[in-house]
């Protein structure tokens, strides 16, 4: 009994999904008019202007859906679209330089192809998810007495005639059947919908590879300067940190050395002295190993240190953890920190009083998702401490999505492919 309660729970979750995702595929056309519009007045100079904000909407389309396919349904669609150079430049320049690079990209056109699909194979798909559910209950209706006001002019519903009572119960049973075959088909329906969307979304396998080469390299390239600037960093704390205390300490020695038999009383100062200095050295270098590797995750795993970690936030937590097993240190060393670096953004600038993350590993990937009820307006942007994640990720062939609409809630979902041991 309660497996078939959860299971038209979740027909009928998918039921509004679809319904949701119909809509959302309705805009469809919309962007896809406004975008074959666009590129066919390039030439009048007009689309130059045009073409990359209707492009961009385009792709903030795409996105949400990719996010949907991965929430509802776990269907991953890759984002492929290739990034814009860093020297990009201002004014009407800048927007032919932009267009030209947004035409030249592949996904462009994958995109609008898939606008075609989306308003047609995609919105049918969907919309049939919800009606298998939704439809019924006019059958209902009907056959509780909605009938009567059709006797003088009969009634379709379906291909059954209603103007009658024994007509009406045969809506209604009708609407059993239907609703039955919701039930069966309609989580299938709403994940065949985003398949669908995969299928044309997706980069081919070539392309997918090139696209991996390149964001590979890049990632390694921006892994040896992050690992440099982390040299540095540890090198300058502890140069102006711990060292500077045991060089103080080791003169106060010497001094006390000295002092011993001509001044005691100096000498147990400077004694004392040396002991803070080496109760502070120790603290430094506790800490700045603790933002090297921290202790709690090397010795209980990943769970256990992001459970740790919460509990330092100014904020409720709850936090979920489903690992079967250990991921290799480096693997945990960046989630740990992709988590902390998320939970510090949050507690800065979100406005939060309760966050939820959860951990788990499924199909070879780490998947942790990181959500607070604050004020919502995250974005990955230049300098912001989520492109400092993306970033980390990307070492290791990881991505991260963010879902954070004004008013909120902020939803941070990041995956890193792993075998755990």
């Amino acid at each position: 009994m309660n497996a078939i309660r959860a299971r038209v729970r979740g027909a009928l979750l998918a039921a509004g999904r679809g319904v949701v995702v119909s809509i959302a595929s309705l805009a469809s056309i919309t962007l896809f008019v406004w975008a074959a519009l666009s590129i066919v007045f390039i030439p009048l100079g007009i689309g130059l202007v045009t073409t990359p904000y209707v492009l961009e909407l385009v792709r903030k389309h795409a996105n949400r859906r990719r996010l949907l396919a991965v929430s509802w349904s776990e269907v991953r669609i890759p984002v492929p679209y290739r990034p814009f150079p860093k020297d990009l430049r201002t004014g009407f320049t800048g927007q032919v330089e932009r267009t030209t690079l947004l035409l030249k990209d592949p996904a462009t056109w994958r995109d609008i192809r898939w606008l075609l699909v989306d308003m047609t194979a995609g919105y049918v798909v969907s919309i049939v998810a919800g009606a298998l559910l939704l439809y019924p209950v006019e059958g209902f209706v009907l056959a509780a007495g909605l009938w009567r006001v059709f006797t003088d002019d009969r009634y379709w519903y379906a291909f059954v005639p209603v103007d009658s009572q024994a007509t009406g119960l045969a809506a209604a049973a009708l609407g059993v059947v239907l609703f039955a075959t919701g039930v069966l088909v309609s989580e299938r329906l709403l994940r065949l919908h985003f398949v669908i969307a995969r299928s044309v979304l997706a980069p081919t396998h070539e392309q997918e590879l090139t696209r991996r080469i390149d964001r590979l390299t890049e990632t390694r390239h921006e892994a040896v300067d992050t690992a440099a600037s982390e040299l540095r960093r540890i090198e300058r704390d502890l140069h102006d940190g711990a060292q500077a205390r045991l060089v103080a300490m080791g003169m106060n020695l010497g001094t006390v050395e000295a002092l011993i038999e001509k001044d005691p009383a100096q000498a147990k100062k400077l004694l004392a002295m040396a002991r803070e200095s080496s109760v502070e050295a120790l603290t430094e270098l506790r800490d700045l190993v603790r933002g090297i590797h921290p202790p709690v995750l090397a010795e209980r795993g990943l769970g256990d240190a992001v459970r740790a970690l919460a509990l330092r936030m100014p904020f409720e937590s709850d936090v979920q953890v489903e690992l079967s097993g250990r991921a290799d240190a480096a693997i945990e060393s960046a989630a740990y920190f992709a988590v902390s670096e998320t939970l510090t953004n949050a507690a800065k600038h979100s406005g939060a009083d309760r966050v939820w993350v959860d951990l788990r590993h499924a199909d070879a990937m780490l998947r942790i998702s990181v959500t607070d009820n604050g004020r919502g307006g995250a974005i990955i942007g230049s300098g912001s401490g989520l492109s400092g994640v993306e970033r980390r990720l990307g070492t290791f062939d990881g991505i991260m999505a963010v879902s954070s609409p004004a008013g909120g809630p902020t939803m941070v979902t990041m995956e890193i492919p792993c075998e755990l041991s």
